[in-house]
């Protein structure tokens, strides 16, 4: 759909309301910095937060990879969706009524909201239905089944929404299509009911089973969980993929729980809809469950946007089936966990219970479980521990088997000191108590890894300081050019003012060459004397008060012509001024960068690493920032001159 259908007013109104700090905490975590927000950019890897959000005036920008905008744009770059889609999404958010400009795109658009509503409103209707057939007598055993074997409270049914569906095969077929009416197209695509082999007539997907709602974020109900109460199989049964429904993006227990995450800053994961609640019961909130499916990347970067500091716990069941579910999910997540992202523990409960069992067998459930947490090991002690259990290491080719597999685990840490203290705790587990032959299996171990690659020696000098450094004149020349063209922009395209005032400002950047100081002197005390805001129109004003202020300064009048009178040379400038801004103002930067850069290495080269270590570090560090900030600005300002002289 092409935003051109929607009318202004809708738009508008969506962009006012749509508030860009609620919007963004559903995907990252944002803790208050001043009058702004910060948390860790998810456009690129970072682990000091460099993305700011501003509410004062609804943008959002990342000084570390430059990424910038509204709350259009941050929903448009992180879901990969079109303009209309964000618009769409955010109305029925913040329940904005939608208007087009013509009656007949009106239409279609209300054809199009109409299927996602109704779908909303049949599951929620199934829902209300299996909830009341619960406590029906027909659903006398199910509602026994939650009370005395799941030993769930009456509050946790309601809360939760646990019903019953009926033995019947075509009982909710006949509820939802007959007597309420809906569309059975719509029933069959909510995933309730399916067409029979004979492609005549319909059946119940979900038949005497105890029911589990599935909601979204928002806890709207998407589908259902089920569990048998009879022999059939499946045990455990879900709603398949529907336009609601995608359970390899979806945490069961999400909406219940994300409050309890920030607040505890850590996440539980458990395998099964009855853990999960349970635990809730309990009063251990931060809590959800998988559905079923591969836990993937996804399903883990959804809770870490509620955690800043990226505690995850994996509580599967400790049995072998749980543990070879464990490892799969460590698998999946290797990325995110070998880098430092995800901060992973690993809880298995005493004799391989279940977290639902083990809360049923303690008479203080909570704080036993809670004690539990707290020894959990971290991820890779867990794997080292499965590596040895059950493994007779005075055996020499067992001990070698465990050698090699643990060569394998260490090898993936990218962390120097983390890679150096597994290696030394790996020595000891291997030598058994035996400190003489400790330091014989570290040696062992450290000759069998891979030389770490990227990491940095903070006791040497960078190699990479420049022998040499730029001549002044080419950097005088280059930031020149930039100068100009930022105030040419300003003053020529009065569409780009606030848009250059607020990034001179959020960057701190200040002109350096003294005519074009004096000039921007000038702008703002005019500024702030006259109202300009008329030049939009054509009117533009401010030029004609530059040009009679520019006369009664001679030394300036020359070096400033070309910038407040336009020429066939430099009018070719202003074709294209977004590009030519961004490769302006990323020289501006990267010569900020370079000072940066020269005054830590100047500051570097006169410590004594003997006394001054800690100094030194802080300075080495701050090379190396600069030089990797250098790299990004010198992409940036390439790539918008390309745009400049090759557009598309």
């Amino acid at each position: 759909m092409s935003s051109s259908r929607f009318h202004p007013d809708t738009i508008e109104t969506v962009r006012t309301q749509a508030d860009i700090v609620d919007v963004i905490s559903d995907y990252l975590v944002l803790r208050k910095r001043g009058k702004d927000y910060q948390g860790l950019c998810p456009f690129h890897e970072e682990k000091t937060p460099s993305f700011t959000v501003n509410p004062s005036k609804q943008l959002y920008y990342c000084f570390g990879c430059g990424a910038g905008g509204n709350v259009f744009k941050f929903l448009m770059e992180l879901g990969k969706q079109s303009f209309s889609e964000v618009v769409l999404d955010l109305a029925q958010r913040y329940q904005i009524s939608v208007q087009t400009l013509e009656p007949e795109q009106q239409e279609e658009l209300q054809r199009e909201l109409s299927v996602r509503e109704q779908l909303y409103e049949i599951l929620a209707v199934a829902g209300n239905f299996y909830q009341h057939v619960l406590y029906q007598p027909e659903g006398e055993t199910a509602l026994e089944y939650l009370k005395t074997k799941r030993q769930f409270q009456e509050e946790t049914l309601h809360t939760w929404g646990l019903g019953y569906a009926p033995s019947g095969w075509e009982t909710l077929y006949r509820y939802l299509v007959e007597q309420k009416r809906y569309p059975v197209g719509l029933v069959e695509q909510a995933g309730l009911i399916q067409q029979r082999k004979s492609g005549k007539g319909y059946y119940d997907r979900f038949r005497d089973r105890a029911m589990i709602p599935i909601r979204d974020a928002q806890g709207r109900t998407i589908g259902f969980g089920s569990r048998t109460l009879g022999n059939d199989e499946p045990k455990y049964l879900n709603s398949p993929e529907t336009p609601l429904f995608d359970k390899s993006k979806t945490l069961f227990a999400l909406d219940q729980a994300r409050d309890a995450i920030r607040k505890e800053d850590q996440a539980i994961l458990v395998e099964g809809y009855f853990d999960a609640i349970a635990l809730h019961e309990a009063g251990i909130k931060p809590v959800v469950a998988s559905l079923g499916t591969a836990l993937s990347e996804d399903h883990i970067r959804q809770l870490l946007r509620y955690t800043e500091s990226k505690q995850i716990i994996y509580n599967f069941d400790a049995d072998q089936a749980g543990i070879t579910a464990t490892q799969r999910a460590i698998k999946e997540v290797e990325p995110l966990v070998y880098s430092g992202q995800v901060q992973l523990r690993v809880l298995n409960l005493p004799d391989g219970k279940d977290a639902d069992e083990f809360l049923k067998s303690n008479p203080d459930a909570a704080p036993a479980y809670r004690q539990q947490l707290h020894k959990a090991p971290f991820w890779l002690d867990w794997q080292i521990n499965q590596l040895l259990q059950d493994k007779d290491i005075n055996q020499p080719d067992q001990i070698q088997k465990v050698t090699e597999e643990i060569v394998k685990l260490l090898n993936h840490l990218q962390d120097v000191t983390l890679r150096t203290h597994y290696l030394r705790h790996c020595a000891e587990l291997l030598s058994q108590g035996d400190s003489q032959l400790t330091p014989l299996y570290t040696e062992t171990l450290r000759n069998a890894l891979k030389k770490p690659q990227g990491t940095k020696k903070l006791q040497k000098k960078p190699t990479s300081a420049p022998k040499k450094l730029p001549s002044f004149p080419t950097e005088s020349q280059l930031l020149a050019q930039a100068e100009a063209l930022l105030l040419r922009v300003y003053l020529h395209c009065p569409g780009y003012r606030e848009r250059i005032t607020v990034t001179l400002e959020e960057k701190d950047l200040l002109f350096s060459l003294s005519p074009h100081r004096w000039l921007w002197q000038q702008i703002l005390s005019l500024e702030a004397t006259y109202d300009f805001r008329g030049d939009h129109q054509g009117n533009n004003r401010l030029l004609v008060q530059l040009e009679n202020e520019v006369t009664q300064f001679p030394e300036y009048e020359k070096q400033l012509a070309s910038i407040i009178q336009l020429q066939e040379t430099t009018s070719t400038d202003l074709q294209r001024p977004g590009l030519v801004l961004r490769a302006a103002i990323a020289t501006l930067e990267q010569t900020a960068c370079e000072k940066q850069k020269r005054y830590c290495l100047q500051q570097w080269q006169q410590l004594d690493p003997n006394t001054d270590e800690a100094t030194l570090n802080y300075y080495l560090e701050q090379f190396y920032e600069a030089q990797q900030q250098l790299e990004v600005l010198k992409q940036q300002r390439q790539f918008s001159i390309n745009e400049i002289i090759n557009p598309t």
